[in-house]
């Protein structure tokens, strides 16, 4: 096995990557390609639907597109079981159709990022194919194998989808670990001959011209030595100890950055389960060199309780205001975040964290402005910029996801909860609730296929869609492109420090951001009343005249004041008022001290 160490003697002498860091300064669209665009009305989206769309994401500013995995795969978790890492599924078309919308992408002056899958792979991948046939073959050791304990599985682990993390393979009479589904069986990251197969297979995009990676669970590829039991006495414990951020988990990505990623100009984002920011220090931190940034959850945790995801709490702003800002704080000047409130993973987050009903979009507004005014770079979710809200079906049969589905016949088998509130937890914590089709328009279907879609699209497609959008100035999407723009116009975004303001408030949210002598404020109203928001003690109040750039309402006072009225999930944003940027406007110190209510 490669140690840290040894990895980390070779690292001082490879060629770093170009310091360019275009990401920090970057707004990412994630697109789910199953459900973005369908060209050839089979229901399912594809590559030359997302071509089809390029010029609405130029339109709309993003710089880099997110692909969601498209290689070959058997789907028994949407494309995250990869059966060859080399070819397009052939739902979404061809090699050709890759090669053609990444030309297209660049042309547009825009950037690709693929999904990399290898903590595990399909069961249907020729590696683990060869890996069963030949316990003694030079597969085998590709994957985890184990003889059993006493005619039971090696340990006691619980996978993420219910169950135990084994399944046992009666011709060799040994079990591989699977910590996802049973048709996805972990990689051995101890093998390096395995580590060289998905480096060469990396370089092969990269070749290609793709223009980066993010990492599907790359914080679960190193299991503890011996793979030992969990504690507990459930069959079926969770083992997150020793599967998640373990050390040598560092020496593997030491060893990718020297020998694959340092010799190109990309970006790298990991998902990481279970990390905190001084452990996420440990991948991004600029001293490290191991990741761009990561995806942490601890923000995405905040509403489940002790049973984990689908036992669905109540949650606080100021909790939420603390985790955010413990973000913030930890990575300011040492590493970089990422930003998202919303992915093919999780609930819309107009549904979850605003209001999905009559103020959609002024929460939907509101949220957006609180991501792309923090320090990191927003990753905005497919419809995310219409203000797509969670689906309720009627009943389980509409749906698709295999963890909703396993979760949903094991609640059943063993009931401690009603029907009715378990289909009220998948309403609200479902994956299909991001899956739905995208709507781009009133017309069948959302204008998404001309067919039968394959997970049937959101009934308030009619009300919320992209060409409804389009030409509406006061419309979500509009904003979305008033927000990416302001990115772009104030460094200050991009650049500076934060302080939170008021941090117990539990109606309203607001932080300062400052660097090279600009400050920008934003305030933000998470209820559903009108709100008085006052300056506190301290953080001291903006010393310089600050005027509005940014709000979600009409009828805004044109500059900041110590005492403000806000509506239902209004949102302000100031900055510091400059002449190189405003004229120099000034402002009367009276306004600065109360304003009128709206």
């Amino acid at each position: 096995m490669t140690t840290k160490t040894s990895i980390d003697s070779r690292r001082a002498s490879k060629t770093k990557r170009p310091p360019t860091e275009w990401w920090r300064q970057a707004v990412v669209y994630q697109i789910y390609p199953r459900s973005f665009k369908d060209s050839n009305g089979d229901g399912i989206g594809d590559l030359r639907g997302i071509l089809s769309k390029l010029d609405y994401l130029k339109w709309l500013g993003v710089d880099v597109l997110w692909l969601s995995p498209i290689y070959q795969s058997p789907n028994r978790d949407n494309g995250y079981d990869i059966s060859d890492y080399q070819a397009i599924m052939n739902e979404f078309g061809t090699m050709e159709d890759f090669d053609i919308l990444l030309r297209e992408v660049h042309a547009r002056g825009m950037r690709l990022l693929m999904d990399l899958v290898v903590n595990h792979t399909s069961d249907e991948h020729p590696w683990f194919i060869a890996s069963c046939l030949d316990a003694h073959g030079p597969y085998r050791n590709f994957y985890i194998w184990r003889p059993g304990v006493d005619g039971k599985p090696p340990n006691n682990w619980a996978s993420f989808f219910g169950g135990s993390v084994w399944e046992r393979h009666p011709a060799t009479e040994q079990y591989y670990l699977h910590l996802f589904a049973v048709q996805q069986p972990d990689l051995n990251w101890e093998y390096p001959p395995m580590r060289q197969a998905i480096y060469a297979m990396m370089r092969w995009w990269l070749n290609k011209g793709v223009d980066g990676f993010r990492m599907d669970v790359i914080n679960a590829i190193a299991k503890a030595p011996g793979l030992p039991n969990a504690p507990g006495e459930r069959p079926w414990e969770w083992g997150g100890a020793y599967f998640l951020n373990r050390p040598e988990v560092h020496a593997y990505l030491q060893e990718m950055r020297d020998q694959v990623l340092a010799s190109y100009d990309v970006m790298t984002v990991g998902e990481t389960l279970d990390v905190a920011p001084e452990q996420a220090l440990q991948y991004v931190g600029f001293d490290r060199g191991e990741l761009d940034m990561v995806f942490q959850f601890e923000l995405m945790d905040i509403d489940a309780g002790p049973e984990g995801k689908w036992d669905v709490r109540p949650w606080q702003l100021s909790e939420f205001k603390r985790i955010v800002s413990r973000w913030q704080t930890g990575l300011h000047g040492r590493g970089w975040n990422s930003l998202y409130l919303n992915n093919h993973d999780q609930p819309r987050m107009v549904s979850r964290f605003g209001h999905d009903g009559i103020f959609r979009a002024e929460s939907a507004k509101m949220l957006a402005t609180l991501l792309h005014t923090l320090q990191g770079t927003p990753f905005i979710y497919q419809g995310e910029e219409i203000g797509m809200t969670n689906a309720r079906f009627d009943t389980i049969d509409a749906y698709r996801d295999i963890e909703t589905l396993n979760w949903y016949a094991a609640q059943i088998a063993e009931p401690r909860r009603s029907p009715a509130d378990v289909m009220d937890a998948i309403y609200a914590k479902g994956r299909d609730n991001a899956r739905t089709p995208m709507q781009w328009t009133a017309e069948a279907q959302a204008g998404f296929t001309t067919g039968e879609p394959w997970l049937t699209v959101n009934p308030n497609y009619r009300q919320i869609n992209v060409e409804s959008q389009r030409t509406d100035p006061d419309s979500v999407l509009a904003y979305y492109r008033r927000l990416i723009a302001l990115r772009r116009q104030y460094p200050v975004i991009i650049h500076g420090d934060y302080t939170l303001v008021d941090p117990e408030n539990e109606r309203t949210y607001a932080f300062m951001r400052a660097w090279a002598g600009d400050c920008l404020v934003t305030i933000l109203n998470f209820g559903q009343t009108p709100q008085t928001f006052r300056w506190p003690a301290a953080p001291a109040f903006p010393a310089q005249p600050m005027r509005l750039v940014l709000s979600n309402y009409s009828e805004v006072p044109p500059t900041i004041a110590r005492v403000m009225s806000l509506r239902p999930f209004e949102t302000r944003v100031y900055v510091a008022v400059r002449a190189t940027r405003s004229g120099g406007a000034p402002s009367d110190a009276d306004d600065r001290d109360r304003e009128e209510a709206p």
